[in-house]
């Protein structure tokens, strides 16, 4: 599990450890500048260095590793663009240092020769739009050939969000310190970073009064939260999970959240569906538990057995919409004494009546896209986007359940803590790639595996597997039926690692 902090968190983070624990702002800031002039040096052309500084502590370190570079006999030039008036007590000495080597400081642009540029522009603390001369040096950085590395973060990017302030420098690399910043890895964010470094700086929480922040992400070693598997076991010791799904020419979505459940571990997959998908399903899917209806006609009473029988309950793809079908939906919801997961049209018959999920009995999470996201939440696109882990929060604190908000970075909240899932690729942008994600978390939810635990855990799970379709096949090539495909694949490294 690595922790991701926004920018506040990381300024009371730095500040206990100068006044808390005692460690000077200077050597904090020679430790940084040591960590970027490393990774300058094992990744970037250092023929000749433009490091651009602004007024505030990022341009302190920017001095700090220009004054380096200086003294590995590096040719380095410092562009001051930031106001004298306005340097902090840390950078002002930096500056005064550079000074007495003699390392060239400029007020403005002098040639186009640069093999690099160190952007130390602004840093996380950036809270306005960029205009005038710092938009025209960034879009000027922007256009040079050279390769850019980037101090703690992006300048232009929103170390809180991700957002582009207007204009931002667009990176190769960047170096963070102590932890990454949530603006690294939301996009835009993500895209103007380039790669991530993050060096040990000896920032952390230990001796002083802060926390760790309740935002993270999974690693490779967080596979290690899947659920036991007992070799003394049978098919209802891993759950039952019940899919409503399918209507006419949407068998697929049936199929894949059912394959899905079992390629997770499920023991005995159920998919309630409409009669003309019994045949198709019974050949691609034999091992699943089969239930037809006719929605129109539906039994509220073979309903409720279906659900009394289930451990976790996924509705939604391939549903179809229809007044019938938003019954079902409702009923389903008032009903369901087992964790809950709706999806795809599931959500799209519940944009009207969301206030039934406070009528709800057991957990329930909710898997919007971004457009199903406006229709649930009644907020604007652009909104959402703008600020994708608090129309997350609010959604999942006004109906009381968890969001998994679905982009290139999806959001998995219940409201206070934030995961943020960095697995994945654009070649899951297919359909049925959704329909491959609630088979999923229903799965590790019939198996008993904490609602929230089973959200954050089946989208880290499907992007990984996504991540090794794209191995395989290429991110081009990509189909739901690749995901299923690679979800086992997935899964056995853990299970090796855990018989060695």
């Amino acid at each position: 599990m690595k922790y991701l902090l926004n920018s506040e968190q990381m300024k009371k983070m730095d500040f206990a450890v100068i006044h808390e624990v005692g460690i000077l702002s200077a050597v904090l800031m020679e430790r940084a500048a040591l960590a970027a002039v490393e990774v300058l040096e094992n990744h970037f052309p250092l023929k000749n260095v433009l490091v651009v500084c602004g007024s505030g502590n990022n341009g302190g370190d920017g001095f700090a590793i220009a004054r380096l570079l200086h003294l590995k006999k590096k040719k380095v030039t410092i562009l001051f663009a930031g106001k004298e008036t306005s340097c902090t007590e840390e950078t002002a000495l930096q500056k005064k240092i550079c000074e007495k080597y003699q390392i060239p400081i400029c007020r403005k642009w002098e040639n186009d020769e640069y093999t690099s540029i160190v952007d130390a522009l602004f840093g996380i603390g950036l809270s306005r739009d960029v205009e005038g001369s710092y938009r025209e040096l960034i879009e000027k950085i922007n256009a040079h050939p050279a390769k850019v590395l980037a101090v703690d973060i992006a300048s232009g990017i929103s170390a809180d969000t991700g957002n582009k302030m207007g204009v931002a420098v667009k990176a190769d690399a960047t170096v963070t310190f102590a932890y990454e910043k949530i603006g690294h890895i939301l996009y835009p964010g993500a895209e103007y970073s380039g790669r991530i470094f993050c060096s040990d700086i000896g920032i952390g929480p230990e001796g002083t009064s802060q926390h760790l922040p309740a935002c993270y992400t999974y690693e490779q070693s967080d596979l290690s939260r899947l659920p036991k598997r007992s070799p003394y076991s049978h098919k209802g010791t891993y759950g039952r999970a019940l899919l409503i799904a399918g209507s006419q020419n949407m068998s697929g979505a049936a199929y894949f959240s059912g394959m899905a459940a079992y390629r997770t571990g499920t023991g005995l997959v159920q998919i309630f569906t409409e009669p003309c998908n019994r045949s198709i399903l019974q050949q691609l899917l034999p091992e699943a538990i089969l239930t037809t209806e006719d929605w129109q006609k539906a039994d509220q009473r073979k309903i409720a057995e279906k659900l009394d029988w289930a451990n976790a309950v996924g509705i939604g793809p391939g549903l179809g919409i229809s007044k019938e079908k938003e019954g079902i939906v409702r009923e389903v919801v008032r009903n369901a004494r087992r964790p809950l997961v709706i999806d795809a049209d599931g959500l799209n018959l519940l944009k009207d009546q969301m206030e039934i999920l406070k009528q709800k009995e057991g957990p329930v999470i909710l898997t919007p896209h971004i457009m199903e996201m406006v229709r649930i939440s009644k907020k604007p696109k652009e909104a959402i986007l703008k600020d994708l882990i608090g129309a997350a929060k609010d959604l999942a604190k006004t109906y009381g359940v968890i969001c998994v908000l679905k982009d290139a970075r999806t959001i998995v909240t219940d409201g206070e803590e934030v995961y943020i899932n960095q697995s994945g690729n654009h070649g899951m942008a297919v359909g049925g790639s959704g329909d491959v994600l609630t088979g999923m978390i229903t799965g590790l939810l019939a198996q008993k595996m904490e609602p929230f635990e089973a959200a954050k855990l089946g989208v880290y799970l499907h992007g990984l597997a996504g991540d090794e379709a794209k191995k395989e096949i290429g991110a081009y090539a990509m189909t739901a039926s690749d995901l299923v495909n690679q979800i086992g694949k997935v899964q056995k490294k853990e299970e090796y690692r855990r018989e060695q």
